[in-house]
Formats: C-alpha cells, sequence, structure tokens
C-alpha cells in the first residue's frame, strides 16, 4: 500500500510534507492499512514489554544484565518523510534523508553525490509559480498572476508609471506648498464657477434661512484632461456693525461629480480635522477671512464644492449647545435677528492634475481584448495600482470612501453595470495575487 501511495504522488512539482500529508489523509485504503499496522504494533509492542520485564525478572542475579534493544514505534512523520525523502533521494539505488531546510539530501558520507536525485521547483501558495518548465521540471515554467518569469525564476510584476494616464505628483515642495496655503497665494487658486440662487457675491442678504452656494469646475466640459486635488477653502465674509448673528458654514466635496447624494461631509474641528481660522480685516468694518486649510494630510478630489451657510445667534453662555442652529430665527424678537451679511469673495485652494479618460478607457478595454500576450496582466496591475492610489485619498470616516468608483461613473462616463464588472474583475485579480488585502469601502456614487 505504501508503495503504491508513493505511486500515485504528482512528480511534476514539489512537495512539501504538508502536501504529502494532504495525499495521505484523503487515501482511504492507506488509511485503513495503516490504521491495522498501528494496532498490531501496539499489540507486539505490549508483548514485548511482558517478555522485557520477565527477563529483568529473571536476571536479577546474573553477573551482567542483559542489554534489550526495541524497535523505535514509527510515527505518520516517519512516514510522511520517509515518502518525502523516496521521491528526492533515493537515486541509484542509494537511500538518503530529504531536508527541507535545505532543500537537498542528506546522504552517507561516502555516497554524498548519489543519492540526491532532481527536486521539482516550487509551486502555489506562498511561491509566485503556478507550473514548472516540461523541459527543466527544477525551474518554474508559468508564474501567477501579477508576476513575470525571468530566467526560471519568478519575480512581482511592477505596475508601469501611471503618468500618462494620471498624474499624482505635484512638482512643488510641501514647505513651499504650505507656505502659499497660509497665505492664500492666487498661485495655489483653483478657478472654480460660482453658482447660487440665494446669494450674490457683495450683496447685502438677510442670514435667516440657511443660503446654498457651490464651487464647481465643470471639468467634463471645461477641463476634461484634468483633476483637481482640494486643499483649501477660503471665503471673506462680513456682517453689519452690531450684529448678533455669527455664520455657521458646512461644506460638501463632491470629488468627480454627480448628484449632491454622492458627496461627503467635511467634518471640521471633528477628531483632529482641522477648523476654520477667523482673521479680521478691518477694524472698522466687521469683515473676517473664514479659512479652512486642508493641508497634504486631509488633501482631497474635488469637482464641487457645496457650501450650506446658516447662522447662529452670538452667546457667551457656556451652556449654549454651538451647535444649535436658530432656523428661522425669531422674528418677533428683533434684539436677536439684528445684522445682515455680505460674502464678498469664495475660493478653493489646491492644484490640478493630468489626467488622459480616453487613456484609461483603453487599459479597461485590454481586460477583455488584450493587445499582446501579458499585456492584459499589465493593464490589471495598472488599474489596480490607480485604484489604491485614488482610495488612498479617501475623506476621513469611520470607513473610506470608494473614490475610484466615482471616477469611472463621472469622469470617464461608464455604465453603472460596466463598473460593477470593473470594480469585480480588478477584486478577482487582486484576490490571486500574492499577499493580496481588499480593504472594505463605502460606496457613494451609484
Amino acid at each position: 500500500e505504501f508503495k503504491a501511495f508513493l505511486k500515485k504522488l504528482p512528480t511534476d512539482h514539489f512537495l512539501n510534507t504538508s502536501a504529502i500529508l494532504k495525499f495521505w489523509s484523503s487515501d482511504l485504503q492507506l488509511q485503513r492499512r495503516y490504521g491495522l499496522l498501528d494496532t498490531s504494533t501496539k499489540v507486539v509492542l505490549g508483548k514485548a514489554l511482558k517478555i522485557v520485564r520477565k527477563l529483568f525478572t529473571l536476571s536479577k542475579r546474573c553477573p551482567t544484565q542483559p542489554k534489550i534493544n526495541l524497535p523505535r514505534e514509527r510515527t505518520l512523520g516517519f512516514w510522511i518523510s520517509k515518502a518525502q525523502s523516496l521521491l528526492y533521494c533515493s537515486e541509484h539505488g542509494v537511500q538518503g534523508t530529504f531536508s527541507e531546510d535545505m532543500q537537498g539530501c542528506i546522504c552517507a558520507a561516502e555516497q554524498r553525490a548519489l543519492c540526491q536525485g532532481t527536486v521539482p521547483c516550487k509551486v502555489g501558495d506562498g511561491t509566485l509559480c503556478s507550473s514548472c518548465a516540461a523541459d527543466n521540471i527544477t525551474r518554474c515554467g508559468t508564474c501567477l498572476p501579477g508576476s513575470i518569469l525571468h530566467m526560471g525564476l519568478c519575480r512581482p510584476n511592477i505596475a508601469n508609471s501611471l503618468d500618462h494616464y494620471i498624474n499624482f505628483d505635484f512638482d512643488m515642495p510641501d514647505a513651499e506648498m504650505r507656505y502659499l496655503l497660509q497665505r492664500l497665494d492666487s498661485r495655489m487658486e483653483v478657478h472654480a464657477i460660482y453658482i447660487s440662487n440665494d446669494v450674490r457675491l457683495g450683496s447685502w442678504f438677510n442670514p435667516a434661512w440657511r443660503k446654498r452656494m457651490l464651487l464647481t469646475l465643470k471639468s467634463n466640459k471645461n477641463k476634461s484632461n484634468l483633476i483637481h486635488m482640494l486643499m483649501g477653502i477660503s471665503f471673506q465674509i462680513c456682517s453689519t456693525k452690531n450684529s448678533t448673528l455669527e455664520p455657521v458654514p458646512a461644506i460638501y466635496v463632491n470629488p468627480f461629480g454627480g448628484s449632491h447624494s454622492e458627496s461627503w461631509f467635511m467634518p471640521v474641528n471633528q477628531q483632529d480635522f482641522p477648523d476654520w481660522e477667523r482673521t479680521k480685516l478691518d477694524a472698522s468694518l466687521q469683515c473676517y477671512n473664514w479659512t479652512l486649510s486642508l493641508g497634504s494630510k486631509w488633501k482631497s478630489f474635488f469637482e464641487t464644492v457645496h457650501i450650506y451657510l446658516r447662522s447662529r445667534i452670538i452667546t457667551d453662555d457656556p451652556t449654549v449647545n454651538e451647535t444649535l442652529f436658530y432656523e428661522p430665527l425669531d422674528l418677533d424678537d428683533h434684539s436677536t435677528n439684528l445684522g445682515y451679511m455680505k460674502i464678498n469673495s469664495l475660493k478653493v485652494f489646491g492644484y490640478s492634475m493630468h489626467f488622459d479618460p480616453e487613456g484609461i478607457k483603453d487599459l479597461i478595454l485590454q481586460l477583455d481584448y488584450p493587445y499582446t500576450q501579458g499585456s492584459q496582466d499589465a493593464a490589471f496591475l495598472m488599474l489596480l495600482e490607480m485604484r489604491d492610489r485614488i482610495n488612498r485619498l479617501s475623506p476621513p470616516g469611520p470607513q473610506p470612501l470608494d473614490l475610484f468608483t466615482c471616477l469611472l461613473r463621472h469622469r470617464l462616463k461608464l455604465s453603472s453595470s460596466e463598473v460593477v464588472r470593473i470594480r469585480e474583475a480588478l477584486q478577482s485579480f487582486s484576490a490571486k495575487l500574492p499577499n493580496s488585502t481588499e480593504p472594505e469601502l463605502s460606496q457613494m456614487c451609484s
């Protein structure tokens, strides 16, 4: 039965002891025979121990004590190791012992080179190889997805540069960028279109009701070759003298377009997220610059910034909940309704990056229709790298957002079914890669 088991073991790739144990456990006939052997061995060993005890009793008065050798019990590990040694260390009729640490055979001193057989290449889990070469079984012939064959060895395939499709790098040093952002330098301003039915810039308005404004880039129409990074927001707001009201802005950011529901809320002054900085501009006027600086830590993609402006009554009472909005304000109590507001300017700061939507569509096309051998894997790797780098800039929250899906949906104008298919294809390919992990992402764009 043991010889029959050896003949069943595959010889086209290397088998470690764990792999041999799996084959051993699945061979029912061998299991039955091994069970009988184990039982009979225990019976024989029990009889031998009785005889040994009798011999010791009878030999108490003998001048020399008997020397008794009992055969060692052959455990399951012995048989597994024996099978491995017979596979790889039994050349020329000479038996040796295989060592996984050495990946070679331990033979008798005078027969060191005789027992060593051919050890096939390793495949499967923990390696990048999927099958050994037909002409030389010691070398790999086919690699797993995401790796490349080089001189009989597999090595991880690295995604090509994404600069042609999306240029994530910003050529300005961080220190200079922070300096310009602190001073609201025009070189850091991203010129956006102001839209609002509630507020006209430079005009006084009654802040009793919530006002909605937005800054949008209309990239698909005007800047289809650019995507944009948000690093700060600033607006200049004035109040009438002796006003009892102060503004309370709420910001929603839409990363790549779409409806307002596909925006994320900016958690200002929550946990370690930055807060608004207010700077008074003129002593004679109640004008302030409100600035929110995200910097490199909290920067994220944006296409549209939605600003909702509410008001609250200024109070020094520490018991008043600061998040309590008065809307509409008490129209009967004129002492708490005093004041008008005016927004002079509203700006977003950041930078724009090169973006090639047609090039990315061409990459996606290669997932199904590769141009050359290997181009499909290269396309998968580049899209995975692109997906991970985009999602790495997800805003703060209990769970990262799937920004890559939003990019596909709104900047590439792909249908929902196409986006789902691409997402599942990337997840399936990623699962085949060694040491791959798929983080749980919240879906914001349908």
